[in-house]
């Protein structure tokens, strides 16, 4: 899919609108490295309104998992058509769009390709370029391991392995904790098992096709922002994260998990009754009476 939108033109003024962000960052930080993670951090404070749409979305998809999955086990199998037409009167009435939680992402992808495509096209601006460990003294004593990666890059244009390593790595805690976990307990370990395999995937073809640690760094800081505003997100709309994640689908919970796995209402944590709120008030004035 990359070569696709590498062989259109539709990219090109969006990559150059990247490398002369790039170049006015660069221009006051003075640094390749940094600009990156800026441009990083930039692109998701723009985006984060996106962002939460798609996880409110996702949210109000998940709460009805259980009546979708009520409807497919009564007209999936014996009456397709009236599946359909089910599904379709429950989306409607209850105001969900399975597809809203795909369009956020769609519209952040070509930004998220075009920064490969700013990296790789001014790749000569990045070999004199260092940050933390990349470039640093130490590695002009360090040869390349696996297809001409290193271990700690001498510059910005060649491959690192540890930051690749790290990436890879944020890759798989982001799927663990991060994502909105399953409904559907088959889906549910499809996840599991893309947790895996899609760092493992990513570490490879980094390091078989050498991407330059420049471009990895911006992924790296991009995915840690991302990671970020998920967190916050869960704590601000769900459960602590140690009730649920994408290894557990929700219809898989027990009863009392699955009721705090449910989205808080104006305040107040999904099956907590306004009662037992006031009764803690008083419990607390009595205490400091």
């Amino acid at each position: 899919m990359h070569f696709i939108f590498a062989t259109n033109a539709f990219l090109d003024p969006i990559v150059n609108g990247i490398t002369a962000i790039l170049n006015a960052i660069n221009s006051v930080v003075h640094s390749r490295g940094w600009s990156l993670v800026i441009f990083a951090l930039g692109f998701k404070l723009i985006s984060w309104p996106l962002n939460t749409k798609q996880f409110m979305s996702m949210i109000k998809m998940q709460k009805l998992a259980p009546q979708m999955k009520a409807l497919q086990a009564k007209y999936a199998k014996s009456d397709p058509q009236r599946y359909q037409k089910e599904t379709m009167e429950l989306y409607k009435r209850e105001g969900a769009n399975p597809l809203a939680g795909c369009w956020p992402m769609l519209v952040q992808y070509p930004i998220i390709i075009s920064v490969y495509y700013a990296v790789w096209a001014h790749k000569d601006l990045y070999k004199n370029e260092h940050w933390l460990w990349v470039g640093a003294p130490f590695t002009d004593h360090v040869a390349p391991l696996l297809w001409k990666a290193y271990l700690f890059a001498p510059n910005l244009a060649a491959a690192d392995i540890v930051l690749l390593l790290l990436y890879a790595i944020s890759m798989y805690f982001y799927s663990r904790y991060a994502t909105m976990p399953s409904a559907d307990p088959q889906q549910a370990q499809t996840q599991k098992l893309m947790a895996i395999f899609s760092p493992l995937m990513l570490g490879f073809l980094g390091l078989r096709y050498n991407w330059p640690s420049a471009m990895v760094l911006y992924w790296f800081s991009y995915n840690l922002f991302t990671m970020g505003q998920q967190f916050y997100l869960l704590g601000k709309y769900h459960q602590p994260l140690s009730a649920l994640d994408d290894f557990h689908a929700l219809t898989d919970l027990p009863d009392d998990a699955k009721t705090k796995a449910l989205p808080k209402a104006n305040g107040e944590v999904a099956g907590q009754q306004r009662g037992g709120s006031r009764r803690n008030k008083k419990k607390k004035r009595g205490a400091r009476r």
